[in-house]
């Protein structure tokens, strides 16, 4: 076990590692492992649990985990869950995405380079029948990544080809116990329901290594899917003013899997998300977009212009965004100028455009340029430099097109 965790670090490792332990079996063995991988090296381990507050009792559970840190010498941190779930939608997918954003903000604060995650081989086999039962293409199928990075944390998993038997086994042979999550008897979750059904579908051939290696054949193709992809943006793609843009007719000569791909990270890139549409909506957002149409989807809007397609943002999204000069506005942008006294960024809108007498001249669609970042004061506009209305200030965007380029490779 120890020998293929440390095949997950570099050599030499970074100083800090964050461990995200909830106090199951799976992370508190994760824990122990690598509290003896790198026991005699110069890395600092740290330990992190996130309260969700969802029953009485994950305090108590936090503070147990905390014990069991400091009792191997770790440091450890509470996270809390302040906002909590909403009244409406999947709440198990609510507390994911807050546990992530938790754990991803307090390794930024800590100077932690690599967050590690105890996942397992039932876990990813768990997750290729959920993604089957979504009717999944090749992305879904490649099921859990061992490694993928949020905004600039580089998560892992180095227990992914483990088994939580064994990975139990050894917490019992090193006198160490865990935590038994009641959620996980709770079969109104889907993926306890395929957890327990795994048990039959194990008779059958469908095990637990047969899946993983399904979720790694298709990550494989993931890969080579990706490069194609890659050089299929880099012949007929460009941004423009915040823009994807592809070559209409270059688009519709595509494979299906390639366009798709395509237009998922256009929607990614432009809205600034990390979960894609699903499949079927995006099939039809691609289908609309081959025949010339118009739609919005996910934050954005796609629509034809010139013999080209446009992704950029919808209006309805950044129609309430306001911030200062010099702050990042619609997390995309930042403006900047000469005396910006008593003025706000917001989106050109088109109400801007009309006061904007050389649009047309940029070669954009009105659409496009009206969810761009603008300078107004007491109501009047300002500046709007991608329309056309410099007047000394300029937008530029955070993210680069060789950025848009890298993560056709990267996801």
């Amino acid at each position: 076990m120890i020998s293929t965790l440390r095949r997950h670090f570099t050599t030499p490792p970074p100083a800090r590692i964050g461990i995200a332990v909830s106090g199951g079996g799976d992370s508190v063995a994760l824990m122990h492992l690598l509290q003896e991988c790198f026991g005699d090296e110069p890395v600092e381990l740290m330990v992190a649990t996130v309260d969700h507050g969802l029953r009485d009792e994950s305090r108590q559970e936090a503070e147990a985990v905390a014990r069991m840190a400091q009792g191997l010498g770790l440091r450890h941190e509470i996270l809390t869950w302040q906002q909590g779930p909403e009244e409406t939608g999947n709440l198990q997918d609510q507390a994911r995405r807050a546990r992530y954003e938790l754990l991803v903000d307090w390794a930024r604060r800590n100077g932690i380079p690599v967050l590690a995650l105890g996942h397992t081989a039932d876990d990813q086999a768990e997750t290729v029948i959920m993604r089957l039962t979504r009717a999944s293409g090749v992305n879904g199928l490649a099921g859990i990544p061992v490694r993928r990075t949020q905004d600039g944390v580089s998560l892992v998993r180095p227990c992914l080809a483990m088994r939580r038997v064994d990975l139990r086994q050894y917490l019992r042979a090193v006198g160490q116990d865990w935590i038994e999550d009641p959620s996980n008897d709770d079969e109104s979750f889907d993926r306890i329901k395929i957890r327990k059904a795994l048990a039959v579908l194990e008779e059958l051939g469908l095990t637990v290594p047969a899946l993983a290696t399904v979720a790694q054949n298709m990550g494989k193709a993931q890969k080579a899917l990706g490069w194609y992809a890659f050089l299929s943006a880099r012949d007929m793609v460009q941004i423009e003013a915040g823009a994807v843009v592809f070559e209409l007719r270059k688009f519709r000569t595509l494979p299906d899997e390639i366009s798709h791909r395509l237009m998922m990270q256009a929607l990614l890139w432009v809205s600034g998300g990390q979960y894609p549409p699903r499949r079927q909506p995006m099939i039809e957002a691609v289908a609309i977009a081959q025949r010339g149409g118009s739609t919005t989807l996910a934050g954005c809007r796609v629509l034809s212009h010139r013999d080209k397609i446009w992704v950029c943002r919808e209006a309805a999204m950044v129609q309430q965004e306001r911030c200062e000069p010099g702050e990042v506005w619609d997390h995309r942008w930042c403006f900047f100028g000469g005396k910006l006294e008593a003025c706000e960024v917001r989106a050109v809108g088109e109400l801007g455009l009309k006061s904007c007498p050389n649009w047309r001249d940029q070669g954009c669609p009105a659409p496009v340029l009206e969810v761009t970042p603008s300078l107004w004061r007491d109501g009047v506009l300002v500046a709007a430099p991608l329309a056309g209305l410099a007047n000394g200030c300029s937008a530029e965007p955070i993210n680069s097109a060789e950025e848009f380029f890298a993560s056709l490779l990267s996801h």
